[in-house]
């Protein structure tokens, strides 16, 4: 088939404005592995990419890159190309109802859209409703409360204390990853929480909720919109910060080998089931205590834990997703082959020798692309292995190697 990628970040969607190192690096990696995965299952790739990196030669081996120099483009180009293809594919977060909109996009040009459909996305995007539906369902989430976001300060410490107990998560409705999130553990921390809040979502709602003690992870699905198979339990590595300071997703590990983990599956397929029309890679977090599986929140598109998975074992990601949407069809049984480890590393702004020499690294699957007007770059690294002890060292020494570039 002839398939459209649209890759958020690093298509256009922040044209006109300051392009996020981080959020960039976990974009550009997860483009760049889905273009060799359809690629290598002999299918034809478009994509949008942002001018500010379209310039650089990251082995990006696109048949077809658009370069987008204008915030409107995405969409008009979109729709003009969508006649040129069979099928497309976004990846892009909810918050503002990005995702939705781009996936109603889609649909409305009558093609193949690989992703969830978009009244799926509209129901777990929203942590509200997504919340609601779940503990009606009879599934383990955290204690939570929808509070109004310009409330007053006493308003929202009394209604909080009559239901909750400190230490507690204040994220926006619609966030993804760890954005506006804040980890709070008295009265005096509430109002720069909900400030933090505020920067990042423009819905007049926000949550709170009980803290959870436990192991952050997730478990990566492919559904077909009825049925949904488990690949994997990934770790995560988050750094959960007070109001002061940024919540942030550092990477992870796949597989990730817990005692809970054949519960954490069994969940993630019911929550994923529970949502006709989610389909596609769904990938469904969790926290994982010591006898118990929270669900925290559902990504109906593809996570960044994909980087790793796709270097594992004998399938291809990208296939699966279309067997999946396009015709139903489901992997029968997944084998998972030694372990990856992978980790965003903050860099300075690389001169234009140094960046081609690190762009062709083995281990590096997104480059610190040197973006006028930012202070900093990010990379992202992996590291494989028969194990996740080897996959951790083979990282670290990634990592050491592109420091070592850098002096």
């Amino acid at each position: 088939m002839k398939i459209l990628i649209y890759e958020y970040v690093s298509g256009g969607g922040y044209a006109e404005q300051p392009l996020p190192p981080s959020v960039l690096a976990e974009g550009y990696a997860m483009l760049r592995g889905l273009i060799a995965d359809f690629k290598a299952a002999g299918h034809e790739i478009s994509v949008l990419l942002d001018e500010r990196i379209s310039r650089f030669d990251a082995s990006l081996d696109a048949d077809l890159v658009i370069p987008i120099c204008h915030s409107e483009e995405p969409e008009k180009i979109i729709t003009a190309i969508s006649k040129m293809n069979d099928a497309m594919y976004i990846i892009a977060p909810e918050t503002s109802r990005i995702l939705e909109e781009k996936v109603k996009l889609i649909e409305q040009t009558g093609k193949m859209s690989l992703n969830s459909k978009s009244n799926a996305i509209s129901q777990v995007a929203n942590k509200t409703s997504l919340y609601e539906t779940l503990q009606d369902m009879g599934f383990s989430i955290p204690k939570t409360l929808t509070l109004n976001i310009d409330g007053a300060t006493a308003a929202v410490l009394e209604t909080i204390k009559k239901a909750l107990k400190f230490p507690l998560v204040f994220k926006p409705v619609d966030g993804t990853s760890c954005s506006g999130l804040s980890v709070v553990k008295d009265d005096d921390q509430i109002e720069q929480a909900i400030s933090k809040v505020r920067q990042v979502t423009s819905s007049n709602c926000f949550i709170v909720q009980e803290f959870i003690e436990g192991t952050s992870a997730s478990v990566s699905l492919i559904s077909n919109g009825k049925k949904a198979v488990p690949l994997s339990l990934n770790s995560q590595s988050l750094i959960l910060a007070p109001p002061n300071a940024e919540s942030c997703y550092e990477g992870g590990c796949v597989p990730f080998s817990h005692s809970l983990e054949q519960d954490a599956f069994i969940l993630a397929q019911k929550v994923v089931e529970a949502f006709p029309g989610l389909r596609g890679y769904v990938c469904v977090d969790v926290v994982l205590t010591q006898f118990q599986v929270f669900v925290v929140d559902v990504n109906p598109r593809l996570t960044t834990s994909y980087i790793g998975l796709r270097q594992l074992g004998d399938f291809n990601i990208a296939q699966l997703l279309v067997d999946a949407v396009g015709e139903g069809k489901l992997p029968k049984k997944i084998n998972i082959c030694g372990a990856a480890c992978f980790s965003k590393v903050e860099l300075p702004p690389p001169k234009l020798e140094i960046f081609k020499q690190v762009a062709q690294c083995e281990n590096i699957v997104s480059p610190p692309f040197l973006i006028e007007s930012n202070a900093k770059a990010c990379a992202l690294v992996i590291g494989q292995g028969s194990d996740f002890t080897e996959a951790k060292n083979c990282l670290e020494e990634a990592k050491k190697n592109l420091q070592n570039i850098f002096l």
